[in-house]
């Protein structure tokens, strides 16, 4: 299987969108913070210090994921799609670990990310992947939300 993981671009702006479309609708809705982000990604998400990510597989961009600043060390991993005619291929498998070695690259010190308990293969690719369930907010940014996860990547040192 050839899977390129390419950086953002403007070209791709509407693929970025029409792949975390789809699944919202599949399983969810559109969300008023999935609008902004979705329609306006360069300004919300890259502008702002984050970083989008596609999977191309062939000639086609079947995958993607954001990565929403926090602050310089810890990132919020979000809008990870892939395109239904494309799953069980491991596209997703590669797009987290291509998000985990960039972050470890980065030297950033924890993701934090919101999913559903009606996504248990998401879920579960999460756990494999050392995410951890941690305590949700109050004032969640996800209607859908009922679950949140980190990976904390480079621990401090203690003085």
């Amino acid at each position: 299987m050839a899977i390129e993981i390419i950086p953002f671009h403007e070209k791709y702006a509407q693929r970025f969108k029409e792949l975390n479309t789809s699944w919202l609708k599949k399983y969810f809705y559109v969300e008023e913070k999935d609008t902004v982000l979705l329609d306006n990604s360069k300004a919300v998400i890259i502008d702002t210090g984050g970083y989008i990510f596609f999977a191309k597989y062939n000639t086609a961009i079947v995958g993607c994921f954001s990565f929403i600043k926090i602050d310089d060390t810890h990132y919020e991993l979000g809008k990870m799609a892939v395109d239904s005619n494309f799953q069980g291929l491991g596209i997703g498998q590669e797009l987290l670990r291509f998000a985990l070695d960039f972050s470890k690259k980065q030297g950033w010190h924890k993701i934090t990310l919101y999913s559903s308990t009606k996504l248990p293969h998401a879920l579960y690719l999460y756990k494999k992947y050392g995410f951890v369930e941690i305590d949700l907010e109050k004032d969640l940014p996800y209607a859908r939300s009922d679950i949140k996860m980190e990976l904390l990547l480079h621990k401090t040192k203690s003085k």
